[in-house]
């Protein structure tokens, strides 16, 4: 299995790296990470914006099917699904849980629940990842 670090430094150039994702804990059967809700992720009301939740949850079922996956492999999202409930602050920190639904041969299905610093629930993202040959 790759290490939290190895992946950690993957992600660091690109888009989640942008974002501050930082990943807490890796198993196959589950992710969890944490996000610093800056300024430049909010919209108005000084709140996290949606895209945001939708792109912390997806970085994550993604680390989640690279885990899975044999070597050789590459993974896109194929649909994702986001049910805001809650408003996380400026200057908080959200912790999202990425389980796995299903982990196939050629798709996998992952939930994640993001919550506020104080462990109100935010959002839940339900994705699939497509699994594809390198």
């Amino acid at each position: 299995m790759l290490s939290m670090d190895s992946i950690q430094r993957l992600l660091e150039p690109l888009f989640p790296g942008l974002m501050g994702v930082r990943l807490v804990e890796l198993a196959p059967e589950r992710v969890v990470g944490e996000l610093r809700v800056r300024p430049d992720l909010c919209t108005t009301g000084q709140v996290l914006h949606g895209g945001a939740y939708m792109a912390f949850a997806d970085t994550l079922g993604a680390v989640g099917t690279v885990l899975n996956m044999p070597t050789g492999k590459r993974t896109t999202t194929t649909d994702s699904s986001t049910k805001f409930i809650g408003a996380a602050k400026v200057e908080t920190t959200v912790v999202g849980e990425c389980t796995a639904l299903h982990r196939g041969r050629t798709t996998m299905v992952w939930q994640t629940t993001i919550r506020s610093a104080e462990g109100r629930l935010c959002a839940v993202v339900t994705q699939t990842q497509l699994i594809l040959d390198a």
